[in-house]
């Protein structure tokens, strides 16, 4: 059973939808004693980074989501908030996995916010489980994380190549959303209900 943790920064509609859809149950994480409820943890988040880092720490939650050892998902900002430190507010984030989030730059000629369908590049890895390469996700983002190839699961371009989804040991982050990307976007979120 999947949790979902409930810090007020995740518009969780679509994705309770999706998991529904799926037949995947799922509840909602409100205290550090629900974690043991559930085999699997998705972290949610839209809008900014340091405004979702700052009610993720109110919540008190942030060091036992650092002490997790079943499988987690953080989707869009969720994703973003397991990195180091995000321009976006200055933030310092849980620095669960080494990596920077920064802001795309203009003058590479792109419009920020980067929103809709992308192609992925995937890596194998099990989330990607019966996903072809270069299927397209929709993104909706003006921040990304850099891309490094020891965390780096999948990539995609939008004027530079960066991290559409990571893994650092049993931590997951994929930069789109899953629950509004369609067939692809629901095999991943029944894929990660069924990592060990």
């Amino acid at each position: 059973m999947i949790g979902i943790v409930n810090y007020g920064a995740g518009n969780i509609f679509s994705l309770t939808s999706a998991l529904s859809r799926l037949g995947i149950t799922y509840g909602m994480i409100n205290s550090e004693e629900e974690f043991d409820q559930y085999s699997h943890i998705i972290i949610p988040g839209v809008g900014h980074a340091g405004a979702a880092m700052d009610k993720l720490n109110k919540s008190g939650l942030v060091d036992k989501i650092r002490s997790l050892t079943k499988p987690v998902l953080g989707i869009c900002v969720g994703m973003q908030l397991l990195t180091d430190h995000s321009e976006e507010g200055d933030a310092t984030l849980t620095n669960i996995i080494p990596l920077q989030t920064k802001l795309f730059d203009k003058e590479l000629g792109i419009k920020i916010p980067h929103m809709g369908w992308n192609n992925v590049e995937i890596k194998n890895n099990l989330l990607f489980e019966g996903v072809e390469n270069q299927t397209q996700f929709y993104f909706v983002h003006s921040y990304f994380i850099e891309y490094n190839p020891i965390f780096g699961i999948a990539t995609a371009d939008y004027g530079l190549k960066y991290s559409a989804a990571v893994q650092k040991e049993n931590f997951y982050g994929v930069q789109f959303h899953p629950e509004k990307s369609g067939a692809a976007g629901e095999r991943l979120l029944l894929n990660f209900s069924n990592l060990k």
